[in-house]
């Protein structure tokens, strides 16, 4: 994730291959236009994002910048398809689809962690979504210096909407930072990360309750607005990144219907994402 790095490799590589061969860049969060700034044809720079574990999870976004000209697209869509991945396009907006709604749901938790609610309760307050893991059991998946990195890019863009805090790079330092059960999940903190953590946790600690409320509004304001800024065309690409890129459960249809059914979406703009709303076996 440092973008000078990948500069000075792609601009090594213009030098050598076909005037017709394309490049593609996966990145975290990084802009996609920038990497390809110094090119002298950036218009056959592609995002080509995949997700962890990459030999299991079945998208790519596919990252277009204003300049990529068709031909790259559409040879990005053909070798995903080669791959067995199911391709979305979105535009180059920072952290694409899936890691834009990610960050908020870690940067939601690592809020609470430093409002003084234990590791392990803040992961049982995300139960509720049905991701296949809790958002620090995925940070240590990720790796926390790439987590880190995603939240102060997201940060950086929107100081408003995200969440970041500088102890997460203290504690990306160390080897080990959360323990966790023999079902890998998270039940606490390491020594070392409790030694770095100490003096820098208040005493405020959020309910379950508050949690929750705060990550589904936070995802319906991202959408929302994901959807007003064009980042991709319909609410479903959202739907289907978020499934296909992060586990989301499929019986819930999607983010968007879950957030409707909740009451996120009228919480935050007033309206719901489908009219009239999904609303599952559940709800009828």
């Amino acid at each position: 994730e440092e973008v000078g790095v990948k500069q000075q490799v792609f601009g090594e590589i213009e030098k050598i291959i076909a005037e017709d061969a394309i490049l593609a860049t996966n990145t975290s969060s990084l802009s996609v236009e920038e990497i390809g700034s110094k090119l002298a044809h950036p218009e056959r720079l592609v995002g080509f994002h995949f997700f962890n574990p990459v030999a299991v999870m079945p998208l790519i976004e596919i990252v277009k910048t204003p300049v990529t000209n068709e031909q790259s697209l559409s040879t990005a869509f053909v070798v995903a398809k080669g791959l067995g991945k199911n391709a979305v396009l979105t535009a180059d907006e920072p952290g694409f689809v899936v890691n834009r709604l990610l960050a908020k749901v870690m940067g939601e938790a690592a809020r609470a962690v430093y409002e003084g609610t234990p590791i392990a309760d803040v992961e049982k307050a995300f139960g509720p979504l049905g991701l296949p893991m809790g958002p620090f059991q995925l940070i240590d998946l990720v790796g926390w210096k790439v987590a880190a990195h995603v939240q102060d890019t997201m940060v950086r863009h929107f100081p408003d909407r995200f969440y970041a805090n500088e102890n997460f790079h203290a504690l990306a330092q160390l080897d080990q930072v959360v323990e966790k059960d023999k079902g890998g999940r998270v039940v606490g903190w390491t020594k070392a990360a409790e030694k770095a953590l100490k003096g820098h946790v208040d005493s405020t600690p959020a309910s379950a309750e508050t949690i929750l409320t705060r990550v589904q509004d936070g995802l319906a304001q991202e959408i929302k607005l994901m959807l007003d800024e064009k980042v991709v065309p319909e609410v479903e690409d959202i739907d289907l990144c978020l499934i296909l890129g992060a586990g989301w459960p499929f019986i819930d249809g999607g983010a968007s219907p879950y957030l409707d059914r909740e009451g996120a979406s009228e919480r935050v703009f007033g309206a719901t994402f489908h009219n009239p709303p999904i609303r599952g076996i559940a709800n009828r």
